[in-house]
This record gives C-alpha cells, sequence and structure tokens, in this order.
C-alpha cells in the first residue's frame, strides 16, 4: 500500500517535473558540467519543518524555480534549501555518473534517491556525519546516479548549514571524476608539500642563526596549512575524521592563528619597534583587538569564526607597513611587500568570485592557494633577501674597517718614522745635557757634602753650648726637654759620648765596625758582635724614655736632695717606685766612683763646674 501511495506521488511529481522543469541530459560525449546556484530549481524552506512527501503534495504551493539573481550573498543560514534534480539518461550511455556538490563546509545534505519499485531512499551527507559514513572516501560529497535509460528521474536534495554554503552541483561521468580527482589530490600534496618544506627549512635556518622571526614565519605557514585544510576537507579526511564537531570551529581557530602569528612576523622582519613605533604599537594594538574579538565570537558568536572580511583590516595594516618602510629606504621590505600584494589579489579574486563578479573555474575557485603559494614563496625570497642585503652591509663594514685598518697601519707607520727621527734627536740632545747636567750634580753633591759637613759641625758646636749652658745653671724639666727634645736626641749624644775616643770591639778588641739594623748601634767586622749604645752604661734595660732617664740623672748630680720623690714622678708622669728605683742607681754609682765621676762604658763622665766632659778611665 505504502508502496503504490509512492508510486502515484512520483508519477505526479514526475508529470509537474516535464512540465516545470526540464530534466539535465546525460550524454557521453559531454564527461562534465557544473550548475550554478542560479540554474538550479530550488525553493527555502525558513521553518527546516518540511518533509519530501510535504514538498511533493504541494507543487502548486512551493514551486520549484530558478533564481536567476541568486549572489552567494543571498544565501540564508540555518534555512533548507530544497533542489530538484531530475536527470534523463540516454539510451546509449555506457558510463557511471555521479553528482558533487563541490563545499567540504555544508553542515547537512539530505539526498533522496528515488529507487525502482517507486518511492526514495534517504542518503545523509555532510561535514556534522563521520568521514567514514561517506559512501566516496573523498573530500567533497558525491552520490552515484541511478537513471534507467530514456527515463527522467528527479533527485532532491535538503542543504542546510550555519554559515554560507555554496550550492554548485556537479555532473560528471566516474572517469571524469578520477581523473579530477587525482590531479586535485596531487596539487593538494604539492601544495601542502611545499608549506612543509619552507618550515623545515625556516625551521634549520633558525637552528643556524637563532633569530626569532623564523619561528613567527613557521607558525603563520602552519597556519595557512590548517585553515587551507579546513575549508578545503583535507583535515577532516586525515587529521581528524572522528571529530566532526571540530569542522565548525576549525577554520575560525586557523584564520585567527594565521592573523596572529602573520602581525608578530611583520613586527620581527620590519623592525617596526625601532624603524616606526607609531605602526608598531598599532600592530600590537591589532593583536589584541583580533584576540579580544576571537575570544568573543568563540564564547557567544561560534558562527561568525569564519567571518573573513573583517581580518582584511590587519591585513591592510600590515601592507601598509610594509609599503611605509619600503619608501623610507628599508631594502628588505620590498619583496614583503610584493608578498602581501599578490596576497591582496588573490583575497580580491576570490571575493569576485564569491560575489559572482567571476566565473567560477578550477583556478578562480583556488586563487587563494595559489597566493598563498606565491605570498610564501616570495616572503622566503624576502627573508633571503633580507640576510643577503644584512650580509652584503656587513661586507662593506668590514672591507671599511679593514681599510681603515691599513690606512690607520701606514699613518702609524710614518708617525712612527717621525718619532723614531725625533727620538734619535732628541736622545742626542739629552745624553749631552745630561752629560752636562751630571757635572753639575757631582760639582752641586760635592757642594753640599761641604755644606753638610759645616752644617753637622755647627749643630754640634750650637748643641754642645745648649747642653753646656745647661748643665752650668739650674732648668726646669721642661726647659731640659727642649735641648734633649726625644729618645733620638739623647741616644745620639750617648753614641758621641760612648764612641768619642774610637770603636773598639768589646769581644774581641777589633777597631772597625759597620752600622747595625738598629739604630745607633755597631756590629764589629770581624766577630759580628753587635753593640747597642746603651749595653755596659747606665741606661742599659730601660725600661722607661731615656730623657727622662737623662733628667734624672742631671738632677741627681747636680741638684741632689732638691727635689722629693713625689715631685720628681709628678714631674715625669712616672711611678713613684720607677723614679726611686733609677735614683738609687744614679746614688749608688755617684758613691762607687766619687762625688764627680760617673763611668759609663769604660768612659768617665767628670763632672766640673763647667759641666760635662769626657776624659779616659785610667
Amino acid at each position: 500500500m505504502m508502496k503504490g501511495r509512492w508510486l502515484v506521488v512520483w508519477l505526479l511529481v514526475w508529470a509537474w517535473q516535464a512540465q516545470a522543469q526540464p530534466p539535465v541530459e546525460i550524454d557521453d560525449a559531454l564527461e562534465e558540467r557544473n550548475f550554478m546556484p542560479h540554474e538550479l530549481y530550488y525553493f527555502v524552506d525558513t521553518t527546516q519543518r518540511l518533509n519530501l512527501e510535504q514538498v511533493i503534495r504541494q507543487p502548486s504551493q512551493l514551486l520549484f524555480k530558478q533564481h536567476t539573481s541568486y549572489q552567494n550573498i543571498d544565501f540564508q543560514e540555518n534555512a533548507a534549501y530544497w533542489i530538484s534534480f531530475p536527470v534523463r539518461s540516454d539510451d546509449r550511455s555506457d558510463r557511471v555518473w555521479l553528482l558533487e556538490f563541490y563545499d567540504q563546509t555544508i553542515d547537512y545534505i539530505d539526498a533522496f534517491v528515488p529507487q525502482k519499485g517507486g518511492g526514495y531512499r534517504k542518503v545523509e551527507m555532510g561535514d556534522q556525519y563521520p568521514f567514514k559514513s561517506r559512501s566516496f572516501r573523498h573530500k567533497n560529497f558525491e552520490l552515484v546516479l541511478q537513471v534507467p535509460p530514456d527515463t527522467v528521474v528527479t533527485y532532491y536534495f535538503r542543504v542546510t548549514s550555519h554559515e554560507f554554503a555554496d550550492l554548485r552541483i556537479a555532473l560528471r561521468s566516474v572517469n571524469r571524476f578520477v581523473y579530477y580527482a587525482l590531479n586535485e589530490y596531487f596539487l593538494f600534496g604539492t601544495f601542502y608539500g611545499m608549506i612543509l618544506i619552507i618550515s623545515l627549512y625556516n625551521f634549520l635556518v633558525y637552528l643556524a642563526i637563532r633569530e626569532i622571526k623564523h619561528v613567527y614565519y613557521i607558525g603563520y605557514l602552519l597556519s595557512v596549512a590548517g585553515y587551507a585544510m579546513s575549508l578545503d576537507g583535507i583535515g577532516f579526511q586525515y587529521l581528524w575524521p572522528q571529530h566532526p564537531g571540530w569542522n565548525d570551529y576549525a577554520a575560525g581557530i586557523f584564520l585567527y592563528s594565521l592573523i596572529i602569528w602573520s602581525l608578530l612576523f611583520t613586527r620581527k622582519f620590519l623592525s617596526t619597534a625601532e624603524k616606526t613605533p607609531g605602526l608598531d604599537r598599532a600592530i600590537v594594538a591589532m593583536m589584541v583587538l583580533r584576540t579580544s574579538w576571537f575570544i568573543l565570537f568563540l564564547a557567544f558568536f561560534p558562527h561568525l569564526l569564519t567571518y573573513r572580511n573583517l581580518d582584511l583590516i590587519p591585513l591592510s595594516l600590515i601592507f601598509y607597513s610594509a609599503i611605509h618602510l619600503w619608501h623610507q629606504g628599508y631594502k628588505p621590505a620590498r619583496f614583503f611587500v610584493i608578498a602581501y600584494g599578490v596576497l591582496f589579489i588573490g583575497f580580491l579574486l576570490r571575493m569576485l568570485v564569491y560575489f559572482n563578479f567571476l566565473p567560477f573555474t578550477i583556478v578562480s575557485h583556488y586563487t587563494l592557494h595559489f597566493s598563498f603559494v606565491l605570498e610564501m614563496l616570495f616572503l622566503t625570497f624576502a627573508l633571503g633577501d633580507r640576510i643577503r642585503i644584512l650580509k652584503a652591509d656587513q661586507d662593506r663594514s668590514l672591507r671599511s674597517i679593514i681599510e681603515q685598518k691599513e690606512e690607520n697601519i701606514q699613518l702609524q707607520s710614518k708617525v712612527n718614522r717621525e718619532l723614531e727621527e725625533k727620538v734619535r734627536e732628541r736622545t742626542v740632545e739629552l745624553a749631552t745635557k745630561n752629560q752636562e747636567l751630571a757635572r753639575q750634580a757631582e760639582e752641586i753633591k760635592r757642594i753640599n757634602s761641604l755644606l753638610d759637613i759645616d752644617n753637622w759641625r755647627l749643630k754640634s758646636s750650637i748643641q754642645e753650648i745648649r747642653q753646656e749652658s745647661a748643665f752650668k745653671r739650674d732648668i726646669s724639666f721642661e726647659q731640659f726637654k727642649r735641648i734633649f727634645a726625644d729618645d733620638a736626641a739623647c741616644y745620639r749624644f750617648l753614641e758621641q759620648t760612648k764612641w768619642n775616643a774610637g770603636y773598639r770591639c768589646r769581644k774581641c778588641g777589633h777597631d772597625h765596625y759597620f752600622e747595625s739594623t738598629r739604630l745607633f748601634s755597631r756590629r764589629c767586622t770581624r766577630c759580628g758582635y753587635n753593640e747597642s749604645v746603651t749595653a755596659h752604661t747606665l741606661f742599659q734595660g730601660l725600661r722607661f724614655p731615656i730623657f727622662k732617664a737623662f733628667y734624672l740623672v742631671y738632677v741627681e748630680i747636680h741638684f741632689p736632695g732638691r727635689y722629693t720623690l713625689e715631685e720628681l714622678s709628678h714631674t715625669l708622669d712616672l711611678r713613684r717606685n720607677t723614679v726611686w728605683s733609677f735614683r738609687k742607681r744614679v746614688q749608688k754609682l755617684i758613691q762607687e766612683q766619687g762625688e764627680n765621676d760617673l763611668i759609663i762604658n769604660r768612659e768617665v763622665w767628670t763632672i766640673p763646674a763647667g759641666g760635662f766632659s769626657s776624659v779616659p778611665l785610667n
């Protein structure tokens, strides 16, 4: 009963379609024919509620007709497009034919295939189904035709998509499909192989010179590959065949990545931070803005991720930056300008095809791929040209440095020769003057020696006069210190007194000596005996300043009993016991030698009324 009803419906539809829509003739002489959207018969179901039976039963209300003014921008998203496609086969045809939808991004294609016994078989296609569910393992959507000879058979298609869908349908033989598919996949392999090779080349260059711009360029190339594979369906076929949901986001994500890597590469390649800070800030702001609207679209408007028109803004900024720097004389920007000029031409041609200003052909369909290939080549040339220019500049700088060094060496040699000549002249002059100065120095030295002897004699006479005057009268300790100002003066006086009659060694009796390392000491040249100036004198082993001991001797000899121990202790700033002990020592020697004689190192200081004088001991 159901089959009979479908048979009646099929016959009615055939009769109606025969009057309203001419069938497509299958002719072996023409192996391929493309039907543009304005050539197709279709209507739009904005409610998406109609099914095939409702469509067939109401031909008077839902007429399939051609929309000759259709443009791609007229496509209504999230609406159902019902397409009627009647086919009649020539009884002489011996080939297998198929229908093919070009657009790999269509979400759902429901194909209703007529059956021999009446009714329709539904075949589901689209990028929302796993790839392995397709009857042809091809990036496009194909359906094999089953048309009896000399019979009109009508196929229906229900197309829905959340974004723009290209409604073009191709009718071609299987032989033509195989030839076309092999060539197309060969071109895809060449395209993606070039991307892989250029990426590998830039990776090796990066390992060699460690410039981050090559990493940015690799990111850009891989993003181009991902974006192209998302649009071509190659990615769905080979990379994520089990994840059809990724198809809704892949193109938009790779497009965002492409723009960001392109902006980063532009900043580094053109050195905008150093050469044009204003444009550099604009590029950074564009990256922030593009990231912001990517996050916004991803979170709230995922269907707008693949909206490409806005990306003309960052690409225009890149193009303008390259032209601006080239105009300023930055030579590496020339190939960069050409590369993005080619890319802009590719975008322009693709838009002209999209808006139906240019006819659809294989070449026009893949203009963006061709422009990407040329852009990659020119950018590679730009990187190589930049390295060549930098190397040439470096070589020129190196040659300039070498020439400058050679000039410096020549100049230095000339200066050295002149200096050597002047040095020789000056040396002769200085030698003459030095000889004269030497003679003058000898004369001055002789005069100074005579003056030193006279000065020493004068000072000795003055010192003796002062000492004699000191011993003739009563003086205070402060006045005494002016005569013997420090220990050195006392040692010098003691040295003159002790060895006034000449030196004789106490060990061996030798009378030659040399100055010892200790001040005011003498060392025997024969036995090496070292004798200090205080040895074998009253002042041997003294533990307080010798000039204070001199004063104690002076007081005790000339004015015994005049000063108390307390007075002497206070005046000399010594302890009372120290003063008492040394005072007893002096008194003991005075008592042993007599009231007027004091023995010091085999010499006698007689103490007459006129002062000290040394006489030999009998």
